[in-house]
């Protein structure tokens, strides 16, 4: 009972030091991310004990009430994981999440499909392992049975598909910025609208 008290308090105090919005730990109370890390501590040890079903529908519940954090019961969280905004995170079963990690909105730690997997030795790591300290921007896409190393960086809208060394970067393409279109541009635009639309598109 202690050490659940002692780990609450720390994920409370987590947030305060993360979230500039967030000023007391009353207020951390109503982050999305607590009612996630409190509800699949909880679920991934009565996962582990063989309640897989229970398990599974505490996990529904919390990415009903967390507007979209979804957290397999199987997967392993470490400790101070921080999961800012919350919205539509996704952590696959066989994922593991090291100490003091960030995940931002949007975040996949995900297999790479079926048609893969399932050729797979059972048993064998599907998702992502991620180590301590690592932090994964907005919409950062990691698939498959890599290693993302202690301290990386995943940049936004990056896809990871291969492993990311210990203090490593990983960072998308930044979007082109076209500062006024030439006319020549403009005309290809409408030309491409006009091939496209449909009175269903209006």
């Amino acid at each position: 009972m202690r050490r659940t008290m002692a780990r609450a308090r720390e994920d409370l105090s987590v947030i305060v030091a993360r979230d500039p919005s967030i000023r007391t730990r009353a207020e951390a109370l109503l982050h999305p991310a607590l009612p996630a890390l409190w509800t699949h501590r909880l679920a991934h040890a009565l996962y582990i004990r063989g309640h897989r079903q229970i398990a599974r529908f505490l996990a529904y519940v919390a990415r009903a009430v967390t507007g979209g954090i979804e957290i397999h019961p199987g997967a392993r969280l470490g400790r101070r994981v921080f999961i800012d905004h919350g919205a539509a995170v996704v952590v696959g079963e066989t994922a593991e999440i090291g100490d003091d990690v960030t995940l931002y909105h949007q975040v996949t730690l995900g297999a790479v499909g079926w048609w893969r997997d399932g050729r797979r030795e059972p048993g064998t790591r599907r998702h992502p392992v991620v180590g301590d300290r690592a932090v994964l921007g907005t919409n950062a896409i990691v698939l498959g049975p890599v290693t993302v190393g202690a301290d990386a960086l995943v940049g936004a809208g990056s896809l990871v598909l291969t492993d990311v060394p210990a203090g490593a970067r990983v960072m998308a393409p930044p979007a082109e910025i076209v500062i006024r279109p030439s006319a020549e541009d403009r005309e290809d635009a409408g030309r491409l609208l006009r091939a496209l639309a449909t009175p269903g598109c209006w």
